[in-house]
């Protein structure tokens, strides 16, 4: 039905990543995940990086890694506006399995390292990890 579904356009400086109607939206803002379904409620949230889930109007469900940025709906249109966003075809998991042993030997040794970078390193390449393995 289409009063279950609602517009969705994900957006980059670079491309648009995603365009289409969605029945759910799954997201990680900076206070937890949120769900959004038709008919929600005005909201918006600021995202943090992890993983974006969405069923399609279709019924596919599509996984995405997203990094910070914005998410608003209003009415039955939705918009992520986020610095980069891979959908589960586009990591290169070798490249995400290499900064993940970065990221955890800097941790590990812990000598002249940004400690936060890190940390954001290494849940960016298991971002990018889980969604590659879905």
């Amino acid at each position: 039905m289409a009063d279950q579904n609602y517009t969705l356009d994900i957006m980059t400086p670079m491309k648009s990543a995603f365009k289409g109607d969605v029945r759910t939206l799954i997201a990680r803002g900076t206070d937890g995940y949120f769900g959004v379904l038709a008919n929600h409620a005005p909201m918006l949230a600021a995202l943090d990086f992890g993983p974006l889930h969405l069923r399609a109007a279709d019924g596919s469900d599509k996984w995405f890694a997203v990094s910070s940025g914005f998410f608003e709906v209003r009415g039955n249109k939705a918009a992520l506006l986020v610095e980069t966003c891979e959908s589960k075809e586009e990591i290169d998991v070798e490249r995400a399995r290499k900064a993940k042993e970065r990221a955890e030997e800097r941790l590990k040794n812990r000598d002249n390292i940004d400690i936060r970078r890190a940390e954001a390193a290494l849940l960016r390449a298991l971002t990018r990890l889980n969604i590659a393995s879905r």
